[in-house]
């Protein structure tokens, strides 16, 4: 390091070189200019600024900010820094850090000599990551600037960077790091501010290195005056296991700028240490106006021979305002149980996944994952599977781009196994599928067969033997499903449970854990011995209060393999029982039928006078025709179950619906009125619901309609020409598709003049409504 004198500018700087040894290696002059970019882009009072990238006679060096004042390590060397003035220079370091790492940058060095404390108090952080990757100086090594290995890819496995006393545990075992890396070095930094002395000072290099990985760390060293709230930020901070590290550095800076406020000096700060059992604690976390509300809880201290318990405790989390309600799975829970993922509406109205642990009081938004759904995580943590636009993708936790696995249609579910293979449900009707977690054409696990039963929600066991999922002969109504365990090997499956949907492996320290299944709005458990596949005794109602739908099979709860579990508060749907009202123009409503019950897919009439829609019958959902002026309801459909919509003919007089009876998918036309018998249209074999009526033209011989039979990429939207010269017996002609695409498409609709047709697809990367020409 060097001081210059700006000649352009006037000013003094600090110009660092890069190592002539290094100034002939493309790949190291490659990062030494890619990182110098990057750097750049740290704009932050706390960080020493960068100026330029320049090449001097083949030398290339940084011109830097020149920070006047002596460095951390030389202000130590004088002794412990009194408290006050400690936490006020570790704040600064902590929102230095908390930039950097905002923009992706890691520090991997962060000691005592690469602080700067000016005069006037302000702290200026040095060296991001750049001149101490390339130097090695023999001649001049100590512990506190100990020599390094280089590398193009510092972040890399088998690759040791730092230096010694301040490097993390994962640092000098060469393992991948991450910024919590730079979190351990935070609080090595601070152990030294507040004692005057390094927490690992051992006689050699290596020595401290194994120290670094082995020596326990004397809390009771720290001085008395240090305040209760920092020592279990410095016990967080220097936890070897990464993965029970305070995971962000900006929950330190929160410690520290809310000392001596009376609700953050119990010693816990929104922080609990590795050492605080996790067990016996509820998390309540409410999601702004939509009282969302979720619990972290453990089972440790159910006993398999004893009743099941109410948790004991319970404290609040705020979710903050833009969560909101997943339409089948809201939260999910990492499998340490310290993380969960859950929807947020984004900036721009759309609904993506965000994560935050259960210390944080902010969750991040994961970028790409709009429209994504129903989260599920990798065993060890790192990665979020996901559904978005029919696909089936996987995200960093740490953030990066989404990766595309396969295609997922219109899914039910998905878990990720240590064997690295996905399970996952890829449409309402399939059994369960298996992909590898790199993408790859997915395999069936379980056939389903002609509509006999309907596989959703997989849970892949601890040590892989089986998957647990829910199993119904009815797809509209789960309330008699059953929980069932396929062997991933055989393919043999067992019944385990009767009676419940959406089961769910917690285990337990007190035995060999419990099925979590609701039925009838109510949690239930029974122990459960995920290696022998198999119940025991008698289940018992635990909670009355989690959220659940009986007619898709969901249960919004989660499990851990910590043995903690999270949940969505709210009443369990046991049937989908609604009215169906009209809105004015004022807003006010009135009901158009005298009771509520399980209505779907309402159609008006042309002109305005009926109404047509869906109710559950005993055998699924039957089509029906109500006038409200004369309060007469009528019944076009008996089969089920399969009637899930309909579409008017442009003069009101007929209906055509859809039907899958009998295991196959059809299109039927039947006059509105109940007179007559259905008419055949169109019928393909199908094993679940598979045709859906839309639109016609104007002149009612062109029908638009859904297809999830023949289709590719989950749905796509066809056209039926009629010939309607018998309009009580029109002939249909050759199906043909509206649009070449890979995209999913449906929902469509004609214009009134039929020239142009609207519908809902996912081309563009998430679900839009697009408008085209027709026939285009």
């Amino acid at each position: 390091m060097y001081q210059a004198k700006d000649l352009k500018l006037g000013r003094s700087v600090a110009v660092k070189f890069l190592p002539e040894s290094f100034a002939h290696d493309a790949d190291r002059v490659s990062r030494f200019e890619r990182e110098a970019r990057v750097l750049a882009s740290l704009n932050h009072p706390n960080i020493a600024a960068i100026y330029g990238l320049e090449n001097s006679n083949d030398k290339k060096f940084l011109v830097m900010e020149l920070v006047p004042g002596e460095t951390l390590a030389e202000r130590i060397k004088r002794g412990p820094i009194p408290v006050e003035e400690t936490l006020g220079i570790a704040k600064q370091i902590a929102e230095a850090l908390e930039a950097a790492h905002e923009k992706g940058i890691i520090h991997r060095d962060l000691k005592p000599a690469n602080i700067k404390v000016m005069t006037d108090g302000k702290v200026k952080v040095l060296d991001f990551g750049l001149a101490k990757a390339y130097e090695q100086d023999p001649a001049n090594t100590t512990l506190s600037n100990s020599p390094t290995m280089a590398s193009m890819a510092a972040t890399n496995a088998g690759v040791i960077f730092g230096t010694a006393a301040y490097m993390s545990p994962e640092q000098a075992a060469g393992k991948l790091v991450d910024r919590r890396a730079d979190v351990w070095s935070f609080g090595v930094v601070l152990w030294e501010m507040l004692t005057g002395k390094r927490l690992f000072d051992a006689e050699t290099i290596s020595h401290t290195l194994a120290d670094v990985l082995r020596l326990p760390i004397e809390f009771d060293k720290l001085p008395a005056e240090v305040p209760r709230s920092i020592r279990g930020l410095l016990r967080r901070c220097l936890e070897r296991n990464v993965r029970n590290r305070l995971r962000d550095i900006g929950e330190a800076r929160i410690v520290l700028e809310n000392l001596g406020n009376p609700a953050h000096e119990d010693g816990v700060d929104g922080l609990p240490t590795p050492s605080e059992p996790r067990s016996n604690k509820v998390a309540w976390v409410v999601a702004g106006v939509l009282a969302l509300a979720l619990s972290a809880a453990g089972f440790g201290w159910w006993r398999s021979t004893r009743p099941v318990d109410r948790p004991l405790i319970q404290l609040s989390v705020d979710l903050g305002p833009d969560a909101v309600a997943g339409a089948r799975t809201t939260a999910v829970l990492s499998p340490d149980g310290t993380r969960i993922v859950f929807p947020i509406r984004g900036s721009n109205g759309v609904r993506q996944l965000a994560t935050r642990t259960l210390d944080q009081p902010r969750a991040t938004a994961m970028s790409g994952t709009e429209g994504g759904s129903d989260a599920f995580f990798s065993p060890d943590g790192q990665w979020i599977g996901f559904f978005a636009s029919g696909k089936l993708k996987k995200a960093a936790v740490q953030g990066g781009a989404p990766v595309t696995l396969c295609d997922a249609g219109d899914p039910r579910g998905g878990s990720w196994g240590d064997d690295g293979n996905i399970i996952f449900t890829p449409e309402v009707d399939s059994g369960l599928m298996r992909v590898f977690s790199a993408g790859g054409t997915p395999q069936p696990l379980t056939k389903t067969g002609n509509s006999a039963a309907f596989h959703r929600w997989p849970q892949v066991l601890p040590g892989g033997k089986g998957v647990l999922f829910t199993v119904s002969a009815n797809p509209f109504s789960w309330e008699d499903a059953d929980v069932g365990v396929v062997s991933v090997k055989t393919g043999q499956i067992k019944i385990v449970q009767h009676g419940g949907y959406s089961g769910r492996y917690v285990p337990s320290p007190y035995g060999a854990g419990h099925l979590l299944y609701v039925h009838e709005g109510t949690l239930f458990a029974v122990p459960f011995d995920p290696g022998r596949l198999e119940t025991s005794g008698t289940p018992v109602p635990f909670l009355a209060d989690v959220a659940g739908n009986s007619v898709d099979g969901g249960g919004q709860f989660d499990g851990s393999m910590n043995g903690s579990f999270v949940y969505v508060n709210g009443k369990s749907t046991v049937s989908s029982s609604y009215p169906i009202v009209w809105m004015d123009s004022s807003g006010k409503t009135t009901p158009l039928l005298a009771k509520p019950g399980a209505y779907g897919a309402p159609r008006f009439s042309p002109d305005g006078t009926r109404l047509a829609f869906t109710t559950m019958g005993s055998k699924g959902p039957d089509v029906w025709v109500y006038d409200w002026e004369r309060d007469t309801p009528t019944q076009l459909t008996f089969n089920g179950p399969g009637n899930l919509e309909m579409a008017w003919t442009p003069d009101g007089k007929h209906i055509v619906f859809g039907s899958n009876a009998a295991g196959t998918a059809g299109l039927w036309w039947r006059r509105s009125d109940g007179s007559g018998e259905p008419q055949k249209l169109l019928e393909r074999k199908s094993t679940g619901v598979g045709l859906r009526p839309q639109s016609f033209t104007p002149d009612g011989r062109r029908l638009a309609f859904d297809d999830n039979v023949t289709s590719v990429t989950g749905v796509e939207i066809w056209t039926l020409p009629l010939d309607l010269s018998d309009p009580e017996h029109p002939k249909p002609g050759k199906p043909e598709p509206f649009l070449a695409t890979a995209a999913r498409q449906v929902d469509a609709a004609f214009s009134p003049d039929g020239k142009w047709m609207a519908y809902s697809s996912n081309e563009s990367g998430i679900d839009d409504i697009f408008v085209r020409p027709f026939p285009g």
